[in-house]
């Protein structure tokens, strides 16, 4: 059988999937890129975020960088196990090498190489700093590229353009397959092109950076279950992700990791078609559900660092919304307004009775709720909306911890908030040149994943630190693959 013309085949065109295309072209390989999207709309997730990365500067990732990856690695692993982190990967047990927890070698390798891969995007024009934020204020650095995401994706996007010959692109057609021979190696993937036209596409190595499951409704109901049908996706990249990436390598035997039944949560406006509207102001008022009743602690810490567990808790409501309710007060809130990123108005009433009437609940039921919770309210204590200021409420269930005032002035102001899906934690295992490693320990000859595909996050997201997996992620997979053209058959 004659050697494959395509060394490279690389499923998505996100942030993941262009930095392995254009890195393994630089190494000297012949690429092809597959992305389900239309031209115009390439670029996947990256094209609509704002890429925060986690860095306190261009050299450095933040200073709890690895710390609060440790802190999320995934569930009570077994020690016995664990203690054979301290070998060297090839003298690991296989049941280590394959386990479902992220390997500190890993998130080590981002953090090492994250600083690279910020240089490697600058050489394309790109520029990073630190960017206004969606918080009025932080518990971490995040910088972020002038122009989001979407500069990303224009500027690897020009390379290739620029490079059409020799960088083959296939639009509107998905990855469904991969193809393995006789010895396990993959040798490209089966394919779906414009009008269900099946294609079979031979490489000598196959990146799967297509992106998590957010944008499958099915995926979705399996692993987080029926209150999936309310959440969506935070922007239209997320509908092109629909899981074959994650799929097909766990098919082709590939070691699970991450959090298959978790997602980086956003609490959004549902009645909004801005990008990434998200509804950050609530800590400043109450949260009610569509009964009218509090659910949750609107105040525990700084939002940033908080916002994607009461979001879960929004999703966990009867029918997946909640409402963040205010009275005049939410103006003492300097520059409250780069916390909202809906452009739709807030529902506003003289009363609280008209307030509930506009927001269908029974007036009777918020109205006894917002008096419960004034009357727990603190009647002493400086308001500071910078920091956590300790004005709790006092013999309340559920407790407010922080930011607890009195809603007594009008105007009254409700936004409606629901649980959005930035993306899906649940992924496959790779080691630290983003091979992907099969359920016996061992590596997948010619199957590589990166960003989403990979498997990193449990139970609450480390923030600003997505793209630039994908950033790292997709280069290791890139040069590895280049590299091993060379090797391959």
């Amino acid at each position: 059988m004659n050697s494959p013309a395509i060394d490279v085949l690389v499923v998505g065109f996100g942030i993941a999937g262009l930095s392995a295309a254009v890195t393994a072209h630089q190494t000297g390989a012949r690429v092809t890129v597959l992305e389900r999207a239309p031209m115009e709309e390439r670029g996947g997730n990256t094209r609509y975020t704002e890429s925060f990365w986690r860095m306190k500067n261009a050299d450095q990732v933040s200073d709890d960088f690895e710390d609060r990856f440790a802190a999320n690695a995934g569930g009570w692993p077994d020690p016995g196990i664990l203690r054979d982190l301290v070998r060297d990967r090839e003298n690991q047990p296989a049941v280590l090498r394959s386990l479902g927890t992220v390997d500190p070698s890993l998130i080590a390798t981002i953090a090492e190489d994250a600083p690279k891969a910020l240089k490697w995007l600058e050489s394309f024009g790109v520029t990073f700093d630190f960017l206004p934020l969606y918080f009025l204020s932080q518990s971490t650095t995040r910088m972020g590229p002038i122009g989001g995401g979407l500069a990303l994706v224009e500027a690897l996007g020009a390379y290739i353009d620029k490079h059409a010959d020799e960088i083959e692109v296939l639009y509107e057609t998905s990855a469904r397959e991969l193809l393995i021979d006789n010895a396990g190696a993959v040798i490209g993937v089966m394919a779906m092109g414009r009008g269900n036209k099946p294609l079979e596409i031979r490489a000598r190595n196959v990146v799967l950076a297509s992106g998590g499951f957010e944008g499958n409704p099915e995926m979705l109901s399996h692993y987080v279950g029926p209150q999936a049908q309310f959440i969506r996706p935070v922007s239209r990249g997320g509908h092109y992700n629909r899981g074959e990436g994650v799929r097909m390598a766990l098919s082709a035997g590939a070691a699970p990791c991450g959090d298959f039944g978790s997602f980086h949560a956003q609490p959004v406006d549902p009645r909004s078609a801005d990008i990434e509207p998200v509804v950050l102001n609530y800590s400043y008022g109450v949260l009610v559900n569509d009964e009218g009743r509090r659910f949750t602690d609107e105040g525990p810490a700084m939002v940033d660092a908080t916002y994607e567990v009461v979001t879960r808790l929004i999703m966990g409501q009867r029918h997946g919304i909640a409402y963040a309710v205010f009275d005049a007060g939410l103006d003492d809130v300097e520059n409250w307004q780069v916390t909202v990123r809906s452009r739709e108005a807030p529902l506003q009433a003289d009363t609280l009775e008209e307030l509930a009437q506009a927001m269908e609940i029974e007036p009777r039921e918020l109205i006894g709720t917002i008096d419960a919770y004034n009357a727990a309210c603190p009647t002493s204590g400086a308001f500071d909306f910078m920091q956590p200021d300790g004005l709790a409420t006092e013999g309340l269930e559920p407790r407010k911890s922080n930011w607890a005032r009195p809603i007594v002035k009008p105007p009254f102001r409700a936004w409606p908030i629901i649980c959005s899906n930035c993306f899906t934690f649940g992924g496959v295992k790779v080691d630290d040149n983003a091979r992907v490693i099969n359920t016996e320990g061992d590596t997948i000859p010619g199957l590589y994943a990166a960003g989403e595909v990979v498997g990193l996050y449990y139970r609450v997201y480390t923030g600003a630190t997505s793209v630039m997996r994908g950033a790292v992620t997709g280069r290791l997979a890139g040069a590895d693959a280049a590299r091993r053209r060379n090797t391959a058959g």
